[in-house]
């Protein structure tokens, strides 16, 4: 759809006002954003380096449990639209909801896209004036494609840096090796903060080194009318969540008492006025943390794909820390304008704008730059593998559809009763009649242990298995959600119930041919992507392209 097209479909809904950057016409408003304050700090976190404008359809299911069930960020659909006060049919319920994604995304079109976010923020940063912005990304930048994977992450090092990233933290970036990501850190313009990561002991001892700091805690910004200090929290799962041979001498975690006496310091040297922490712990981790720690002004969150319009109020001890995230796969710039005076926050003007490709125009240095990065590769992403019937999108809480994909792969191609998928929240959607190419799988499995496995294992033990995900995902103690959704599973269907103790979640597991699920019975089970051991397996995405080719046409 061309942008005129796109227009006239905003004027029949009744969207009208503003002129947008990069748009010849009238439209909807959505960046028209007056000037507060004497700070601005631009924020967008978990683009899975999609460079491309993409479709993503956000959760139709997303379960919070305990006092979190039914609040955000665990709102979707018409829910999210009423607390939010989003018109049902309007580019913003497009944007935040599942709720007729398909044919809405006929009218919208794709979202994101590095060329169409470089052009809305040169908009804004030339409107605030250079001097008084600050451009945040909150992590999971390098991994996520084909090229990111293949140029292990320095494709998107190039984009970031013609972005005009100033900080950035990190989680997926980790998955390349040690080695690799401070070979890559040296080439990053910016700079890469974490509080919460150390050196092993035996690290620090092996290099006799003074100090067990691995990268800057924070780094201090001085506008014009204040300073502000931003404090990096990487993700403090990593060597659980992703295997820990890739960063045998790092030692993560939240590091809360590290991070007070961080704030503490900064607060007594005043080497700020107002402090922020870009963070990749997750919303749910993020709310629990803002309470018990004292002196956050603002929580720039990310990797748990929250699109939140509004931020989050939470009261501590040292007064109102605002929590955000600002959801996945570019769709969406933050913009967060500070109202700073000595010493303090006085006010906050918080926006998470969506991107829309088809109202701004691609920058064309980004442009030009993405073109030559896809260029030697063209052959190998455009490969068509077959054509999907229905929409297919990955998430929820218990399973999408492209996961039931890479499941029915799995199961065909490897002859298995059972197959296991992790439950990834990164991966463009695609619409029905679309051609799946190669690159659309890679979308959904570019990782760096992508090796496919065939065990035998116990009822006893798969079900171990699914209970311990369902922990991570639904202990009411935040602090051991890792962030992720449910491992999907083919061939078998179970009931889980979210608000059960642990060892309690899953029960009626039964076969999907209608066999019973046994305990104590063998069965063959296919999965990809383990944490704890080295697979030798072919990787997911041969498997799941040979599985397309014998198909033709998709429906699961």
């Amino acid at each position: 759809m061309n942008r005129r097209h796109f227009l006239q479909c905003l004027a029949l809904l009744g969207l009208s006002s503003r002129a947008l950057p990069g748009c010849s016409g009238r439209s909807a408003g959505l960046y028209d954003l007056p000037e507060f304050g004497n700070a601005t700090l631009l924020h967008f976190t978990d683009c899975h380096a999609q460079l491309l404008p993409v479709y993503f359809r956000e959760p139709a299911v997303n379960i919070g449990v305990g006092k979190n069930r039914g609040r955000p960020p665990y709102l979707t659909g018409q829910q999210f639209l009423d607390f939010y006060g989003f018109k049902p049919g309007s580019a913003e319920a497009y944007a935040f909801t599942h709720l007729g994604f398909a044919e809405a995304a006929s009218v919208y079109g794709k979202m994101g896209g590095f060329a169409h976010l470089s052009t809305l923020i040169k908009q804004i940063r030339q409107s605030r004036g250079y001097e008084n912005t600050l451009l945040l990304d909150g992590g999971d930048n390098w991994q996520g494609s084909a090229t990111a994977l293949w140029t292990k992450g320095q494709d998107m090092l190039e984009a970031s840096n013609l972005l005009g990233v100033d900080i950035m933290t990190g989680h997926w970036e980790f998955t390349y090796g040690s080695r690799q990501v401070l070979d890559n850190i040296a080439r990053f313009r910016g700079e890469f903060i974490a509080q919460n990561i150390t050196l092993t002991e035996e690290a620090q001892f092996a290099g006799d080194t003074e100090t067990d700091a691995l990268f800057k805690p924070y780094v201090i910004k001085a506008f014009k009318q204040g300073r502000v200090a931003v404090i990096g929290q990487a993700f403090p799962y990593t060597p659980i969540a992703n295997p820990m041979r890739l960063t045998p001498d790092w030692q993560f975690g939240i590091q809360e008492q590290r991070l007070q006496q961080t704030i503490d310091h900064i607060k007594t040297s005043h080497e700020a006025d107002v402090i922020v922490l870009l963070s990749h712990n997750g919303t749910p981790v993020d709310l629990k943390l803002a309470s018990r720690v004292s002196g956050l002004d603002v929580i720039l969150g990310g990797h748990t794909h929250d699109a939140l319009p509004k931020p989050i109020p939470v009261k501590s001890a040292g007064g109102t820390t605002w929590v955000t995230n600002a959801g996945s796969h570019g769709k969406f710039l933050a913009v967060l304008d500070l109202d700073i005076e000595p010493g303090r926050l006085r006010e906050l003007r918080y926006r998470l704008l969506p991107v829309f490709s088809n109202l701004l125009a691609p920058d064309q240095d980004m442009q030009a730059l993405i073109e030559t990065i896809r260029q030697p590769y063209l052959k190998q992403l455009q490969r068509p593998l077959a054509v999907t019937d229905e929409l297919l999108y990955r998430r929820d809480t218990f399973n999408g559809t492209f996961d039931q994909l890479i499941l029915d792969a799995q199961l065909a191609v490897n002859d298995a009763q059972i197959a296991l998928s992790p439950g990834f929240r990164w991966g463009a959607s695609l619409l029905p009649g679309q051609t799946i190419t190669f690159e659309d799988v890679m979308n959904q499995t570019a990782i760096t242990y992508p090796e496919t496995y065939v065990r035998t294992m116990t009822g006893r033990e798969l079900k171990a298995v699914m209970e311990d995900v369902a922990d991570n995902l639904f202990n009411k103690d935040p602090y051991y959600q890792q962030g992720g959704d449910m491992v999907r599973v083919g061939g078998m269907a179970f009931v889980c119930d979210p608000e059960a103790e642990f060892g309690r979640r899953i029960s009626r597991m039964r076969l999907s041919n209608g066999d019973s699920f046994e305990a104590d019975k063998p069965y063959k089970v296919a999965g990809w992507a383990s944490v704890r051991q080295v697979d030798t397996g072919r990787p997911i995405w041969d498997v799941v392209a040979d599985y397309l080719l014998d198909r033709k046409t998709v429906r699961v």
